[in-house]
């Protein structure tokens, strides 16, 4: 459940939802819809060349002079949803949506890429088993489909069944070897402890870079790896890599702004995410944005960007978005804790993944559950993977802990 909204948060919800939606286009109107995550992804090559807005606009054009062409408007869906990950923009998935069961309305059998685009919206809105099935069935109809292939690898890591993600993604390089799949298979060894295998394989991917956009991509996944791992110099010279490839790359630019962050360089990352929340006002930035204004003293100023924050999972809420992983990180620190460990909760019934053990740990904590909280932070790094936060969280859980069985035989004795 997300916090509470304050009549100021409220106002400040209105004034996102304008921001996000003004500058929507849509065929047929209005809708609900999602939200992505600050992340390293690859530019959707059937696309075209000419800028993704622009090829929208040009499927649009098309489709209303060729309204029947059910290969454009998977298209066009697809397009949808890589807008709405790109703008942090929820409005834009009903507009997949629409154009996607329009394509499978005018073609129902052997439509693989309007089911690859179906599958890429549910797992944009975090329907992580509705992504696999879609994916699945995509690959049914073509066992080759670079997009169908990625997004099965990604539903099954959300979903915590990350053999299986192993499986897929050496399937998936057997059959489509490329960059999309290259950093998947890295981040799946990360997730099993390899990262010397993830940072192998990320380096040959960068190595194989044909574009400045694959550059950008791959060196900013590249520095996500160090910034994980506590390495910040490292970091730092990854994304700045990808900066000098393409300076308006959000993803590298937010990689900088917390590797400057991790090396005390405050003013910087600040201005840093300045820049990336002002394009891309997704949680996770704003709360770290919010954190180092209150490094600065500035609590008003950190204040509103978590009140940003509320904003977004309000709005992605309204529009159909399972944001309850959103709000057990946003809310454990910056809002109500009770609402936190609530939504941290409903997030591990679904799926048992390592970020959301790490959550609901980190939520338990807070409300000072240490004790169980112990279990799932324990479960965040069984796997061997290396977040420096997961283990950060970890001690703290674990000597909280301690201290209550210390203060328990403690009173036994008395």
């Amino acid at each position: 459940m997300a916090p509470r909204l304050s009549g100021r948060t409220a106002v400040a919800a209105c004034a996102l939802a304008l921001a996000l939606t003004g500058g929507a286009v849509a065929i047929g109107g209005g809708g609900d819809g999602h939200r992505p995550t600050v992340a390293a992804e690859p530019p959707p090559q059937q696309l075209g060349t000419g800028g993704l807005d622009r090829s929208v606009q040009t499927l649009q054009t098309h489709l209303r002079s060729q309204p029947q062409d059910f290969g454009a408007w998977a298209t066009l869906g697809t397009a949808y949803v890589e807008q709405a990950r790109t703008l942090g923009d929820p409005s834009r998935y009903p507009q997949a949506q629409r154009a996607l069961s329009r394509s499978l309305k005018l073609r129902p059998d052997g439509n693989d890429a309007a089911l690859a685009g179906r599958a890429a919206l549910a797992a944009a809105r975090h329907d992580f088993r509705g992504a696999l099935r879609d994916a699945r069935r995509a690959l049914a109809v073509n066992p080759y489909s670079e997009r169908a292939l990625s997004t099965r690898i990604d539903a099954l890591v959300e979903l915590g069944r990350y053999g299986e993600a192993g499986r897929a993604a050496s399937e998936a390089d057997a059959r489509r070897p490329g960059i999309p799949v290259f950093t998947r298979f890295s981040y799946v060894r990360e997730l099993r402890g390899d990262v010397t295998g993830a940072r192998r394989v990320l380096r040959q991917a960068l190595a194989s870079a044909s574009s400045p956009a694959d550059e950008a991509y791959v060196a900013t996944a590249l520095g996500q790896l160090a910034w994980r791992q506590g390495d910040f110099g490292e970091s730092l010279r990854d994304c700045g890599r990808a900066l000098r490839a393409d300076a308006s790359y959000v993803p590298a630019l937010e990689c900088r702004g917390r590797a400057r962050a991790g090396r005390g360089d405050t003013a910087a990352a600040v201005a840093d995410l300045r820049d990336v929340v002002a394009r891309y006002p997704l949680p996770g930035p704003l709360v770290e944005l919010g954190e180092l204004y209150e490094k600065q003293g500035k609590l008003s100023a950190a204040r509103a960007q978590y009140g940003l924050v509320s904003a977004w999972i309000a709005l992605a809420r309204a529009n159909g978005v399972d944001v309850d992983l959103d709000t057990a990180l946003a809310a454990a620190e910056h809002g109500d804790r009770k609402a936190a460990l609530r939504a941290a909760r409903a997030e591990w019934a679904r799926r048992h993944t390592v970020h959301t053990a790490d959550a609901l740990g980190w939520a338990l904590h807070v409300n000072g559950h240490d004790s169980e909280a112990l279990r799932y932070a324990r479960f965040a790094t069984h796997t061997g993977y290396r977040d420096a936060t997961f283990f950060r969280h970890r001690g703290i859980v674990a000597r909280g802990a301690e201290r209550k069985e210390w203060l328990n035989k403690a009173r036994t004795l008395t």
